[in-house]
């Protein structure tokens, strides 16, 4: 298994230390790559694509449009 976590450093210097997890660009249950973009968090005015680690089956953990903190895990890779 893996943890797929927003990453610390999308955040710039400054900014409040929270963002919003936009959408799942990939539904729960389905299949993923490794590399492949997940979901999308939105930083301030920056969305950004947050992808897999592994291959495997997604488990999403997070809904949409909810809160997230830097280092957060939204979801889970299961091989």
């Amino acid at each position: 298994m893996a943890d797929i976590h927003v990453a610390e450093g999308l955040w710039p210097t400054g900014m409040l230390p929270e963002g919003v997890l936009e959408r799942w660009l990939v539904p729960d249950g389905a299949s993923v790559r490794a590399g492949e973009a997940v979901a999308a968090v939105r930083i301030g005015e920056a969305l950004h694509d947050i992808a897999s680690p592994a291959e495997g089956r997604l488990m999403v953990l997070a809904p949409a449009n909810e809160v997230v903190d830097p280092g957060c895990i939204i979801a889970e890779v299961h091989a």
